[in-house]
């Protein structure tokens, strides 16, 4: 065959010598029958082409697995339609005590881009959420127990359903949050959050939703400064402090104390008292009462009850090693220094809500004094009785948001009809031009 090489494969033949004295079943029979088998000549040209054929499918699988591989952002199907949020009002904050703030304005609208060609919405509606959730439940895997949701206001925006064309489309809404209400809480034993849910029902039971976080602050007005006075029996020392009306978490503030009573004359001797070392520390505390929900009643002994939780952390301290004056002929001690609080600690500020949450703070004062006594002809050559106490006080201080320039929402509104005082009389219509006689005096003559 032209093109074609064959070759004849054959077991070997059995030696001819013993081949009278082998047995029949001594006789070797052919392990298998002749066997042609038909080898193709190397052609290099066809290789050549099958190998770039492979190579080409391995690279492109491999770079193909290789993007796959790849962190790209994924496209996901776009829907009928999204919805979003413009905020047309400043950020909202409480000013001043809950029980005497107006509240705030909270103003936006709500904005609906529609892909397809229309849409009809049968429900829209949007409710303001206040969810406190607590770190410390009465039963650790309940949702009820750890999360409690309270419904402040909802806007119902369409009373019938309604075709919307493709395009933006927007919704006004507005309202004023009371002031009573708890600025926003990130604590240790609970958290307070606000939220804006948004859900838009379309004709085909699909649901356009959105959600927004608010947060609000609050921010009480510097009134006058606190004066406090402290007395520690059984000695004779009081302790006189002044402080500011309300603190920050950025910044530092002025502390001015007065220590009086350190001197007791006798006949021929006074005895005194020496300050020897001064610290103070701010402390928050915590409380939350952790609520359960009816499955978990009977746990804390009945529905409406819950168990209270009490967390104590110390934002700032320091020591005072220098800064006061002692008096021994007046018999005072005065000591100025300034405090701040650690913002590494992420200080809250105040607030209390009816459902048992609160952060205050505390400031301690500890002092250290030592006894001394002294002859009244040699007051310098003072001696050490050996006696010592620790006077440890404490006061209440209002940790708040800086008011900065902002005002009430009332107080920016212009004046209503009532407000505008009366208005002035009426002018009267014969009215005769002045002239200016030709004397020196210069009066005007009507």
């Amino acid at each position: 065959m032209p093109g074609r090489l064959l070759s004849l494969v054959r077991p070997a033949p059995a030696s001819s010598a013993n081949h009278d004295t082998l047995k029949a079943n001594d006789i070797p029979q052919p392990l298998f029958p002749p066997v042609y088998s038909v080898e193709r000549p190397t052609n290099t040209k066809a290789k050549s082409q099958e190998s770039l054929v492979m190579e080409a499918f391995k690279r492109h699988s491999i770079g193909g697995r290789h993007h796959s591989d790849k962190k790209s952002p994924k496209v996901e199907p776009q829907g009928c339609a999204t919805m979003n949020m413009e905020v047309e009002s400043p950020p909202l904050v409480f000013y001043n005590s809950p029980q005497t703030s107006t509240g705030a304005l909270f103003s936006g609208q709500l904005k609906i881009d529609v892909h397809e060609p229309f849409v009809t919405l049968e429900k829209f509606e949007m409710r303001l959420l206040a969810i406190v959730s607590t770190k410390k439940p009465v039963s650790p895997h309940c949702a009820d127990c750890t999360t409690q949701t309270t419904e402040i206001h909802k806007w119902e925006f369409l009373k019938a359903p309604v075709s919307l064309r493709h395009g933006d489309h927007s919704f006004p809404f507005s309202h004023l949050l009371p002031g009573h209400l708890p600025a926003t809480t990130h604590g240790a034993l609970a958290s307070l959050d606000y939220y804006l849910d948004a859900v838009a029902t379309t004709s085909n039971n699909g649901n356009i939703t959105y959600k927004r976080n608010l947060d609000i602050k609050r921010a009480i007005f510097p009134g006058n400064e606190k004066h406090s006075i402290r007395i520690f029996p059984p000695t004779n020392l009081t302790a006189s402090v002044k402080l500011p009306p309300v603190i920050h978490p950025i910044g530092d503030f002025p502390i001015e104390m007065r220590l009086s009573g350190i001197t007791q004359t006798k006949n021929d001797s006074q005895t005194r008292w020496r300050l020897r070392k001064l610290n103070w520390r701010i402390e928050e505390t915590q409380k939350f009462v952790s609520p359960a929900c009816p499955k978990h009643a009977n746990k804390v002994g009945g529905e409406g009850k819950g168990v209270l939780h009490e967390d104590i952390r110390v934002i700032a301290s320091e020591e005072v090693k220098h800064g006061w004056k002692t008096d021994f002929t007046e018999g005072n001690i005065d000591a100025e220094f300034r405090a701040a609080c650690n913002m590494a600690l992420k200080p809250l500020c105040d607030m209390e809500s009816p459902n048992g949450m609160s952060v205050k703070h505390n400031l301690i004062i500890e002092m250290v004094v030592a006894e001394e006594w002294a002859p009244l002809k040699k007051l310098s050559q003072a001696t050490p009785t050996g006696a010592a106490r620790v006077l440890r006080t404490q006061f209440h201080l209002c940790l708040t948001e800086r008011s900065g320039m902002g005002i009430s929402w009332d107080e920016e509104q212009p004046p209503m009809y009532e407000d505008v005082p009366a208005s002035p009389p009426t002018y009267v219509d014969d009215f005769d031009v002045a002239h200016l006689d030709d004397d020196d005096s210069g009066h005007l003559h009507l």
